[in-house]
């Protein structure tokens, strides 16, 4: 798989911490809002939305938590096959973090069950990594070089502006720079006139 690094992600270990937080979240407000359709379903007629309310404020914090458990351990499981490969952060670290994931999270239920589980995360998370990739390809992306390169053009330009002595304003920073002008060709007269001269 394609070696990749995701440079707007926070370095490990504070990833852990980051993911763990992303993970809460989004499974606290989706278990909020499955629980709160499930709450509404089955409350009696004029109980509806206090029962929808009471059953996702309950159950939405346990969903969060089983999110972070599960962000927390992947993560953890990237950060220390990233370490043990030297740094490397490729495709294979997200797929086998995931199938360690899984089979940790399952070791209560017997080996059978351990190995299943971490078959169907390592799975699971080759999938994702595919899409992205193909989402990524699909898609231009502006890399660390071409990121550094523009960089360093525009402090060579702000340094030649201040060798000549004028700073660049606010509207030339923000405006496009203007067309070059073009050179008109000169009349037919003009030229008849010039032919008629050298003679």
């Amino acid at each position: 798989m394609a070696g990749r690094r995701d440079l707007n992600r926070e370095p490990c270990p504070d990833r852990i911490l980051d993911d763990m937080g992303g993970a809460f979240g989004m499974g606290a407000l989706g278990g909020f809002l499955w629980h709160f359709a499930k709450g509404w379903r089955n409350s009696p007629k004029y109980e509806k939305f206090n029962g929808a309310m009471f059953s996702g404020t309950l159950k939405s914090p346990a969903v969060g938590s089983a999110f972070a458990t599960w962000g927390g351990i992947f993560c953890a499981f990237d950060c220390t096959l990233a370490y043990a490969r030297g740094g490397k952060e490729d495709s294979w670290n997200p797929v086998l973090a995931g199938a360690a994931t899984g089979g940790v999270l399952s070791m209560r239920s017997g080996w059978k069950s351990c190995a299943r589980n971490a078959v169907v995360g390592g799975v699971l998370l080759g999938i994702i990594e595919v899409v992205q990739i193909m989402f990524l390809r699909g898609t231009p992306t502006i890399t660390p070089r071409k990121q550094f390169q523009q960089m360093k053009e525009y402090e060579e330009m702000q340094q030649r502006q201040a060798q000549a002595g004028s700073s660049p304003s606010l509207w030339s920073r923000l405006l496009p720079a203007a067309p070059a002008a073009v050179p008109q060709s000169q009349p037919a007269t003009e030229l008849l006139h010039d032919s008629a001269t050298l003679r």
